[in-house]
């Protein structure tokens, strides 16, 4: 198997794995917001698949990946669900956490982003635009959550929000221009990004806004 085998391979392997984990992650956020704005269980649930998946969908039609993976793949549905009812029903646990919205708005995010790369690099897609559908894999989700609930969007407001998601996404696709080994560079790139992401949230680092 040639080097260039071995990478697709990986590739193959690890954007599944990574977007399942950001469909977990993604959605109790979802499921979480929704049982704080009061919500029945179909409304969280709701809430749950389309945090977890608006972002790959999204990803998969501008890159031509049709029908997308959240919609034909059976584990996006379940992990999503299932993860929306264990937040409906096991709540008070997840409230626990410090700040758990946005620690697993953090997490997802960061798998997200660099799943989102991956795949756009797998289809051949030049550097520039690998990294802002990494961003979009990341924030796409999210927007949307928001939006349902009548909210502006995160992304367009929070600490550093599609800044954390664009550097895992460049540190993905920089590695990949420098033929270094995929799965660490994908742990560097979510690692930083979770990294700077909490961050940004516990001091409170945000981009310049109008005076």
């Amino acid at each position: 198997m040639t080097e260039l085998e071995a990478t697709v391979e990986i590739q193959r392997v690890l954007v599944p794995v990574l977007d399942l984990c950001g469909t977990f992650a993604f959605a109790i956020s979802g499921a979480l917001a929704g049982v704080r704005r009061r919500l029945d269980v179909f409304g969280v649930l709701v809430l749950s698949f389309v945090a977890s998946s608006f972002g790959g969908i999204g990803r998969d039609l501008l890159i031509g990946a049709t029908p997308p993976a959240a919609l034909v793949d059976w584990r996006y549905l379940a992990v999503s669900l299932a993860a929306g009812l264990i937040t409906f029903f096991w709540w008070p646990l997840i409230e626990r956490l410090q700040t758990p919205v946005r620690l697993l708005d953090a997490i997802g995010l960061a798998f997200f982003a660099v799943a989102g790369a991956e795949k756009a690099l797998a289809f051949g897609l030049n550097p520039v635009m690998a990294v802002l559908l990494g961003m979009l894999t990341g924030v796409g989700g999210g927007m949307v959550r928001d939006i349902l609930l009548a909210e502006i969007p995160g992304v367009l407001r929070s600490d550093l929000y599609a800044v954390a998601a664009l550097l895992a996404a460049a540190i993905v696709v920089g590695g990949h221009m420098l033929h270094l080994p995929v799965v660490p560079t994908a742990i560097v790139g979510g690692l930083l990004c979770f990294t700077l992401r909490m961050i940004a949230i516990r001091r409170g680092w945000g981009l310049p806004i109008a005076r």
